[in-house]
């Protein structure tokens, strides 16, 4: 059992250190502000937020924008986000009739607006749909946020793009759910808390 317990003890140590990592760079701490100030400029203007994902990160994106449509922590009105994930008929469909490179490329087209913004999470930041996505926000005038794991990927070119600072899958994603609520906190404090930032 001892064996167990230290094995567990270093899985917590090794998430906080990825963690304390991505506190100690002031860069992505700044970015993650923008896109939340970004949030709430498009919430205000009457956008929406749109998010994606693949496999773990697909979850994380409905996760995400559950907390934005439904509360994060306050009782307050929803707000309009969709993970285009979700909807089994219209995945398939793009990806029989056009390949699944096209999933989010082709909803993007369809169901965002001018001035909306699109999370992609991503560990690798090389996945080809999400890849495939940014050509779709540059010709809908959408901002795009890339949630990416710690290499240089494709997904750089993403207009904002939040690096956490590791390679280990599990460990991005842990970061990347918590950079997830920040956005969400920061978004529901600004609109419906009376709080102000003085980045907002």
């Amino acid at each position: 059992m001892n064996k167990l317990t230290d094995f567990v003890k270093q899985q917590v140590e090794a998430s906080a250190r990825v963690k304390e990592a991505f506190l100690a760079d002031e860069k992505a701490m700044g970015t993650v502000a923008e896109v939340a100030a970004l949030m709430v400029e498009t919430y205000r203007r009457g956008g929406k937020v749109l998010w994606a994902g693949n496999g773990g990160s697909a979850a994380d994106a409905q996760h995400m924008a559950a907390e934005l449509v439904n509360k994060f922590r306050l009782n307050r009105s929803g707000l309009p986000s969709s993970a285009l994930t979700v909807d089994t008929s219209i995945l398939t469909a793009i990806g029989n009739d056009y390949g699944y490179s096209e999933v989010f490329y082709r909803q993007i087209i369809a169901c965002a607006a001018p001035g909306d913004v699109f999370i992609g999470i991503s560990t690798s930041g090389n996945s080809e749909n999400l890849v495939r996505a940014l050509d779709a926000c540059h010709e809908k005038g959408v901002h795009a946020v890339a949630l990416v794991g710690g290499k240089a990927c494709k997904m750089d070119a993403y207009e904002h793009v939040i690096r956490i600072p590791s390679t280990d899958t599990p460990r991005i994603q842990e970061c990347q759910t918590l950079v997830g609520h920040i956005l969400c906190d920061v978004v529901e404090r600004e609109l419906f808390g009376g709080e102000s930032f003085s980045r907002c």
